[in-house]
């Protein structure tokens, strides 16, 4: 190489050192999207006492400095090697301060670990949507953000921290600090990523609506308006035939002595007890879910597999837990009416309603509140 080529090269070295530690993008591709500038983002709320941030749907712990996950798991009330399981990790890995972990279920402070994921979920959003309302007997640490919710990212195999931070039009950066990334922005597979929430579009100030500070969630990459349900092609009857009048969809009805009914039609495919809260009742997929009595929803959330769960309370102190659905037709707040449609059976192999009674946050058999 000539001469001046090396000391050129030289003196471009230290340019290019002082740029790894800044917001900058080395993916060449011609295609690449550019997100420095592109929005502004919120700074990440500050952790509880315990370490957590807590949102309606999920919650993260944040280490601090010399944690390993064994630390922050004990620190939380929760079983190491499930924290680290669920995160990827092992339980004796030194994670940076301000690393994020991901927790497979709801925790409180001072609860003590294990339960099954949908009644540790479900009771953390009761108490969560309590807490908010200030109703009294909830746990005053337990601390629930405000506003509009993270998206929260699984990182699959072949994204990196760049990919990511375009895919949602955050920065590099932002990212980085939301999640405690190191300065070598090294994400793993599994890993769990919240994404900042956005304050304002820097190209869309002066057309969008949104006022300056006002939080905006971005929406996750898969989120688009479902396409309408296909048009079923009507067959008409051969002339001189009266056609069959359709068969009527039996309503359950509640005995005089019951005091729910069943949310669906069905068979009993795994009953109360042996580790299950609740009953599971055998249904189609797309089956109308209805509510076992009258009452006020007081909690819609999600499970670990992002399957939303469905909580109403009724009058009496009791609470109905309506799980495995999809395409819920109710708010948080709304009252409900015994037999109104709330959501429809969720896909499985087999299909089927996970449905418990609780009398506060305790389990009880719901077959004896059925007819």
């Amino acid at each position: 190489m000539p001469r001046a080529h090396l000391i050129a090269l030289g003196l471009c070295l230290p340019v290019l050192a002082g740029c790894v530690t800044s917001d900058l993008d080395f993916d060449l591709r011609p295609d690449r999207i550019s997100t420095r500038g592109a929005v502004t983002t919120e700074p990440r709320p500050e952790p509880d006492a315990n370490g957590l941030i807590t949102y309606e749907s999920y919650q993260v712990a944040v280490a601090r400095r010399g944690d390993t996950v064994a630390s922050v798991a004990t620190r939380i009330g929760m079983d190491p090697e499930e924290l680290a399981r669920f995160n990827g990790r092992q339980a004796t890995d030194v994670l940076r301060p301000d690393e994020i972990l991901a927790l497979p279920r709801r925790v409180t402070p001072g609860t003590a670990p294990g339960g099954r994921d949908i009644a540790a979920i479900a009771s953390g959003a009761i108490e969560a949507a309590e807490a908010r309302a200030g109703t009294t007997g909830t746990n005053p640490s337990l601390t629930v953000q405000d506003g509009a919710e993270p998206v929260r990212h699984r990182v699959a195999r072949g994204e990196t921290a760049y990919s990511i931070a375009r895919l949602y039009s955050v920065s590099v950066r932002s990212l980085a600090e939301w999640n405690g990334l190191g300065p070598d922005l090294t994400v793993r597979e599994g890993q769990y990523l919240i994404i900042p929430l956005v304050i304002e579009e820097a190209s869309a100030q002066a057309s969008s609506p949104t006022r300056p500070g006002t939080s905006v969630a971005p929406l996750p990459p898969s989120s688009a308006t479902p396409l309408p349900e296909p048009i079923e092609q009507a067959t008409l009857p051969e002339r001189g035939t009266t056609p069959a009048p359709a068969p009527a969809q039996p309503t359950p009805q509640a005995a005089p002595s019951a005091r729910f009914i069943q949310p669906v039609s069905g068979n009993i495919i795994r009953p109360y007890g042996r580790g299950n809260e609740g009953i599971d009742i055998g249904a189609a997929t797309g089956t109308a879910v209805r509510a076992a009595g009258d009452g006020e929803v007081a909690a819609i959330t999600q499970d670990t597999d992002q399957i939303p769960i469905l909580v109403v309370r009724h009058p009496d102190g009791l609470l109905t837990v309506y799980a495995n659905i999809r395409n819920i037709t109710v708010a948080r707040g709304d009252r409900v009416t015994q037999g109104q449609t709330i959501a429809e059976v969720g896909p499985g192999e087999p299909s089927f309603l996970h449905f418990e009674v609780r009398r506060g946050f305790e389990a009880v058999n719901p077959t004896q509140y059925l007819p």
